[in-house]
């Protein structure tokens, strides 16, 4: 059972050809980085008979590597950048929403306090309000203002 082996000449010529459809993105195997495994499953060899036989061919694929790394790394920092600007932008919208909510639960507390004391000044006066009567409109805005504008709202 005798086969017929292949020159190192066509062999390493074969290792070129498969690195080159690796890197055109024309493989057989359906590889897409240029490494040793790759580059041997393509040529359908070992990647120690890369390795071992073929040293030109070996520089060639830690320079596509190296190559190919910088790359990634090149492209990765605008990615990146586009992130941290997005986490950025996100962030102050957390810190605006916070705020809003803060500031909303203050002139709640005020009407809520100005309810209390509205109700405890209708029953010191015997006044019966219904539930359907609204309250004074104009003490509502005079309570919301008070805390908007930063001033202290107290008895009166």
């Amino acid at each position: 059972m005798s086969q017929n082996r292949k020159s190192a000449e066509a062999r390493e010529k074969d290792l070129r050809l498969s690195m080159l459809r690796i890197k055109r993105g024309r493989s057989n195997t359906g590889a897409t980085r240029v490494n040793f495994a790759s580059v041997a499953r393509e040529a359908g060899i070992s990647p120690a008979l890369i390795h071992n036989h073929y040293p030109k061919v070996a520089d060639a694929i830690r320079l596509e590597q190296v190559r190919d790394g910088r790359g990634l790394r090149n492209r990765r920092p605008e990615k990146q950048k586009k992130e941290r600007d997005r986490v950025r932008a996100l962030r102050a919208e957390i810190a605006d929403l916070r705020a809003n909510v803060a500031r909303l639960a203050s002139i709640n507390e005020v009407l809520r306090f100005e309810n209390e004391s509205l109700r405890a000044k209708g029953r010191e006066d015997g006044v019966s309000r219904s539930p359907s009567q609204p309250l004074h409109a104009g003490s509502l805005r005079r309570a919301a203002t008070a805390v908007i504008d930063g001033t202290v709202v107290g008895a009166k």
